[in-house]
């Protein structure tokens, strides 16, 4: 590496050298470049979506956690499991296998392992695989349900929230 050394007069020099072009001669550039197009409204993928476990998973410090989040499965996150010995020796681990790896949250646990899957409540892990599902092949997280009493019809979202909100 080669340093430079700078003495006063080089120091003016290097000054008049970098300093802005004055106003008239900015509106004379300004005026042979065109202007840049104006943004196209893009519409963006949605890739992870929010939820909130029926139950929650309860860590070894007896923290309950509900709220999480999980992204689109990819291909490569379908395949992987195939090839765990795990799935190998039982099929019925490929859905712990498969939410792990798309689970990107659960509270405030950023690393989601099989092993935190394994000891999630049965109706915790059944909503993970529903979402999954509905996530991956619908594009969406609401789903249609009936009222019990009036049997009117109306869409809930499973992402979570409070009672009667969507």
């Amino acid at each position: 590496m080669r340093r430079r050394t700078v003495s006063a007069g080089n120091l003016e020099e290097i000054l008049q050298a970098t300093e802005p072009a004055p106003v008239s001669e900015q509106a004379a550039v300004a005026t042979t470049i065109p202007a840049a197009p104006a943004p196209r409204e893009e519409h963006r993928l949605r890739t992870e979506f929010e939820f909130e476990l029926p139950r929650g998973y309860v860590d070894e410090a007896g923290t309950l956690h509900r709220h999480g989040s999980m992204r689109l499965a990819t291909a490569r996150d379908e395949l992987r499991p195939q090839i765990d010995l795990r799935v190998k020796e039982n099929p019925a681990y490929l859905s712990v296998v498969l939410l792990s790896q798309v689970i990107t949250r659960i509270g405030a646990i950023t690393d989601v392992h099989a092993e935190i899957v394994e000891r999630m409540y049965a109706t915790d892990v059944a909503f993970l695989q529903d979402f999954y599902r509905r996530v991956n092949s619908e594009g969406h997280t609401r789903a249609a349900v009936t009222c019990p009493h009036c049997e009117g019809g109306f869409e809930v979202d499973l992402s979570g929230g409070r009672l009667g909100e969507s």
